[in-house]
């Protein structure tokens, strides 16, 4: 089975649209969908509207900590991401927020752990950052592969039976081995707010039965993307963000 994986999606349509036809390209079986469809874009209707449509398709989704804030005031974001969140939820219609609200924090199939952040405390949104932070969420769980986003930049983990950690970055189009016998750690780049210094909308590729992870790049209509956050009147910093990758 091919499993198409999206994550922060960030209401930046341009980007989904763009990262959902280069995976037709390629072909799937399944999609899963890592957290924070809404948040900084300009089309949260449209996103999520777009996730509805991916779930009833039998597609599977978990929560990511702006889709929580769409319902509550969350204190720790920063000045810019609130302000953000304040303007999407007027966006977003009543039924719309009460799916995203409804939405699990994690999901199991089978040997695989979907969810947004650290998998140690899922409702806290941790950051899987680091070799220890990676840790820490391996060593809360039992399933073989953890799928990840909530960083905006893609990395891979590892830790064998004796907790050895291993850590790299992965290369767009080079397939992963996932070797038996170790515990991985997928953390996914972000569909609509690249933050690895590439503004090119990042998904990935799981095979289950290579055993293989492959990270795909998409390149989409950056400027009308960055256009469309500015008239909306949201942060001019979450345009010019799109156009860096950072």
């Amino acid at each position: 089975m091919r499993i198409a994986l999206f994550s922060d999606i960030h209401a930046n349509r341009e980007a989904f649209e763009a990262c959902l036809a280069g995976a037709r390209e390629t072909g799937f079986d399944a999609v899963a969908l890592l957290g924070d469809y809404v948040g900084y874009g300009a089309d949260p209707e449209w996103a999520t509207d777009k996730v509805m449509e991916l779930i009833a398709a039998g597609a599977t989704a978990v929560l990511g900590n702006h889709d929580a804030a769409v319902a509550k005031r969350d204190p720790g974001f920063n000045p810019v991401a609130q302000v953000a969140i304040e303007w999407t939820r007027k966006q977003l219609s009543l039924p719309q927020q009460d799916f995203l609200k409804s939405l699990p924090l994690a999901v199991e199939q089978g040997d695989r752990l979907l969810v947004h952040a650290d998998a140690s405390k899922p409702a806290a949104w941790h950051y899987v950052d680091s070799v220890d932070t990676a840790a820490q969420s391996l060593r809360a769980v039992s399933s073989a592969i953890t799928i990840c986003g909530h960083i905006h930049r893609p990395a891979i983990y590892s830790m064998s039976a004796t907790e050895k950690m291993t850590a790299f970055t992965p290369v767009a189009d080079v397939p992963i081995p996932l070797l038996p016998n170790r515990k991985w750690l997928i953390v996914l780049g972000a569909v609509g707010q690249p933050r690895d210094g590439n503004p090119d909308a990042s998904y990935a590729i799981l095979d289950t039965e290579s055993a293989t992870i492959t990270y795909r790049r998409a390149a989409y209509d950056v400027d009308k993307a960055a256009r469309k956050i500015i008239d909306a009147g949201l942060p001019f910093r979450v345009a010019e963000r799109l156009r860096v990758g950072q």
